[in-house]
């Protein structure tokens, strides 16, 4: 079983829900990990490029997925994929991905994928997340990053993922401003206007080993949806 994981935008919290989810799932008794097909804004470490988000969804995972399959694209400069790719003359090859999706999917009894950016964000001039999403046919989750201005990007992926002819199992209110004014209103404004369910409501803290006791109706319906 597996999962894609994408968002409205670049910091939405995809990497905070992604590893609350494998953690929880790793809670029921399943083998599962996290895959980061793509990532962009590296640091070398030792000679060792290094990513914070795949380190955060390997701490995260019960199955220790080698670097190249978990995340087979890394790149330093923290920008757009298609144009990391172009400046480290590696084209960003959705068979590659699949290739290694593969191999990890054998590994797990359950995958977690997380995009990289939002549901359009380019991997080359002529794929985007989306077209990677539906190369691999997974069921998707969409996390809103609940802030001033998230209710136009949510409808819209929300729409486009409805459109792509995926399954859209629902979404994640990830509230990122605590200072935002009446993020309740938003989160209603969205349930009324997203057909897929309101699966989860979070405020991100960057703590992905505290309490997950609330998550566990989300992992029964993501578990249930996936089957």
């Amino acid at each position: 079983m597996s999962i894609f994981i994408t968002g409205t935008d670049t910091g939405c919290g995809k990497t905070y829900v992604s590893a609350l989810l494998i953690r929880a799932i790793a809670m029921q008794g399943l083998q599962v990990a996290g895959m980061k097909p793509v990532a962009t804004g590296a640091e070398k470490l030792e000679d060792q490029l290094i990513h914070e988000d795949d380190q955060i969804l390997l701490k995260a995972s019960n199955v220790a997925l080698g670097q190249k399959l978990r995340n087979p694209y890394l790149f330093t400069p923290a920008c757009s994929p298609h144009i990391a790719a172009l400046e480290a003359n590696e084209p960003i090859r959705l068979d590659k991905i699949v290739d290694a999706y593969n191999l990890c999917k054998i590994a797990t009894d359950y995958l977690v994928v997380e995009g990289v950016g939002g549901w359009r964000a380019p991997l080359s001039a002529s794929d985007s997340v989306a077209d990677l999403a539906t190369i691999l046919g997974l069921p998707v989750i969409l996390v809103v990053g609940v802030k001033l201005g998230c209710i136009n990007h949510a409808v819209l992926t929300a729409e486009a993922i409805k459109a792509s002819g995926l399954r859209f199992l629902g979404w994640v209110a990830n509230v990122l401003d605590p200072l935002m004014h009446d993020p309740e209103r938003n989160i209603s404004y969205l349930e009324s206007k997203i057909e897929s369910p309101l699966l989860l409501r979070c405020e991100f803290s960057g703590d992905t080993n505290g309490d997950i006791e609330p998550m566990d109706n989300f992992v029964k319906q993501v578990l249930n949806a996936a089957e």
